[in-house]
């Protein structure tokens, strides 16, 4: 069915005349652009890679609408006269009244609000939610109801909420957010919808601090009208079109699932495999098939974290029997720590148990060690948070305390911050330094647990009391590759499992977790070959997700082109 939809429409709308067709059909010559625009939407939190949006097949309904109300999508088959809005008919305009005279005993007339417009999307008609009165009701409050066929759509709320558009289905009355038009006679409510559905209502609202459509104002928008008879048959097509749109929509979602399910498939052969010869076969079939497997920013962001993931594994750089074992690292480790606490400048420390993790310890190359987070470190801490300015620190001599979102998954943003009012002291043992890994502890829950290492920072900037900084013991061990592993692996699976709270906009992670937190421990010279390795791979993912930005930036454009052409 949807191979023939596109030929059938071209035999039919190739008596279309020439000038209008600019040289061919745009909507179905076109179906490639249509369902290749797709524009990402950014979206925060760990692991987030934006999600598509179906930008062409958008453009497509709009060029489909506009089209059909200039008279180019059929042979125009009379006369069509020239007029404005306000002559289509009857405005229909809204009324409010209490609510305990809703649902009430009688024959109940059906009230619609804006709400009631939110779903399904692409629906003709309204669909109420026992939001009802009775007639005696309505007539006592002067309740204005309208009649079956009248087009209704908000006047307040912006793009989103007035581009929307109904038909009542039954007699209505709606409440004083909605204004609608009931259609005069040679004016049928499909085509009054198929009108009012082709204007950006957003364009014509006034007002600042609550803008809405004026009736005045909508009233003289410039319109064609054909005769009924045309009405219906350019409905027909238009109603058989944006099926078309929805079949497409459907396929190119269809697909860019089956696409992930795909991709995630294959990278997770990647993390299961045992030997080397099976790791390499698992490589090969997917390099054999690159260009055809990362051509989302999804599946660049699956690609990512499997590599970083690999990373932690010891599965992505070979390993040296030449290296300094772990266990003479972890002696020394000790060592360092036993002289900080007889020195008074930590706490003792016992040592903290990693049995829970010992299946993940056996998966590990034999001179890598599961440790815990806690043995590792010298001093965790948190910060303080006075109450701020929104502003940020305008410079290095005005002190600032780094807001949560200072912190991004492997990345700190030290403009990030609320400048400390003068009044306030500052606490200089709260400065942020080079070599710090900070730990957001409080937030919704794809903002818990979030970290990166502070390579670089401005001074005069403080941590705040919802992030936990850590000091490693200075025994060699690198930042860059324990930032990595609270990143990735079996440290961010025990991260993420280790937040609490009553609500996800609300969670937080204990200190005492984070220190129980395991850490799949390499020798040293690994660490820094590891983090070299996935500095390389993460430049050329970089690399590759701008090309595609830059490939999905051409199909955006060049479905705005073939739109601005088609209806020039």
């Amino acid at each position: 069915m949807a191979a023939e939809h596109p030929q059938a429409l071209d035999r039919e709308m190739a008596t279309q005349p020439r000038h209008s067709r600019a040289g061919g059909n745009p909507v179905t010559d076109n179906l490639d652009v249509w369902t290749s625009a797709l524009l990402t939407k950014s979206t925060a939190g760990r692991g987030s890679n934006g999600r598509l949006e179906a930008y062409g097949i958008k453009r497509l309904r709009e060029l489909i609408l506009e089209l059909a109300v200039r008279g180019k999508l059929l042979p125009q088959g009379d006369k069509w006269e020239q007029t404005c809005l306000g002559e289509l008919g009857d405005w229909a305009v809204g009324s409010g009244f209490p609510k305990n005279a809703q649902g009430s005993e009688g024959l109940e007339i059906l009230f619609a609000k804006v709400s009631d417009m939110n779903s399904p999307e692409n629906t003709k008609f309204i669909v109420t939610t026992n939001h009802t009165i009775s007639e005696a009701t309505a007539t006592e409050l002067r309740v204005n109801i309208h009649v079956p066929g009248t087009v209704i759509f908000p006047k307040i709320g912006g793009a989103i909420a007035t581009n929307k558009r109904r038909i009542l289905t039954r007699p209505t009355a709606i409440d004083n957010n909605c204004l609608g038009i009931t259609p005069k006679d040679g004016v049928t409510s499909d085509w009054l919808y198929l009108v009012l559905s082709s204007i950006d209502f957003a364009k014509y609202q006034a007002g600042t601090s609550v803008p809405a459509l004026s009736q005045g104002t909508l009233a003289k928008i410039s319109v064609s009208l054909p005769g009924q008879a045309e009405q219906h048959r350019i409905v027909a097509k238009v109603d058989e079109l944006m099926a078309l749109c929805d079949q497409l929509e459907q396929q190119q979602t269809d697909s860019i699932a089956a696409h992930q399910t795909l991709v995630a498939t294959l990278l997770g052969t990647l993390t299961r495999v045992e030997s080397q010869q099976e790791f390499s076969a698992a490589w090969a079939r997917i390099a054999s098939h690159f260009d055809t497997l990362f051509t989302t920013e999804a599946s660049i962001g699956q690609l990512k974290q499997t590599l970083l993931q690999l990373a932690v594994m010891g599965k992505l750089v070979p390993q040296d029997p030449n290296d300094e074992p772990v266990a003479i690292l972890l002696e020394r480790v000790s060592e360092i720590k036993a002289g900080l606490a007889k020195e008074g400048k930590i706490q003792n420390q016992k040592g903290l148990s990693i049995k829970e993790q010992q299946s993940t310890s056996n998966q590990l190359p034999s001179n890598w060690r599961l440790v815990c987070l806690g043995d590792l470190v010298s001093v965790m801490d948190a910060g303080w948070s006075p109450a701020c300015q929104p502003e940020p620190s305008p410079n290095d001599e005005v002190w600032g305390v780094l807001k949560t979102t200072a912190v991004q998954v492997m990345q700190y943003l030290q403009e990030e911050n609320k400048a400390l009012p003068h009044n306030k002291e500052q606490k200089p043992q709260y400065a942020v330094k080079a070599g710090d890994i900070l730990i957001t502890r409080a937030g919704p829950k794809n903002r818990v647990a979030i970290s990166c290492l502070v390579e670089t920072t401005r001074p005069k900037l403080m941590i705040s009391d919802k992030i936990i900084r850590l000091h490693l013991v200075e025994a060699g061990i690198y930042e860059r590759y324990i930032s990595l592993c609270l990143n990735a692996g079996v440290t961010a699976e025990y991260l993420e499992a280790s937040k609490s709270g009553m609500a996800e906009s609300q969670m937080n992670i204990s200190q005492d977790k984070l220190r129980l937190a395991p850490i799949p421990l390499c020798p040293i010279n690994e660490q820094h070959r590891i983090v070299a390795k996935v500095d390389e791979l993460m430049a050329l993912c970089d690399a590759l997700k701008a090309r595609l930005a830059d490939a999905q930036t051409t199909q955006l454009h060049l479905a705005d082109a073939i739109v601005e052409q088609a209806v020039c």
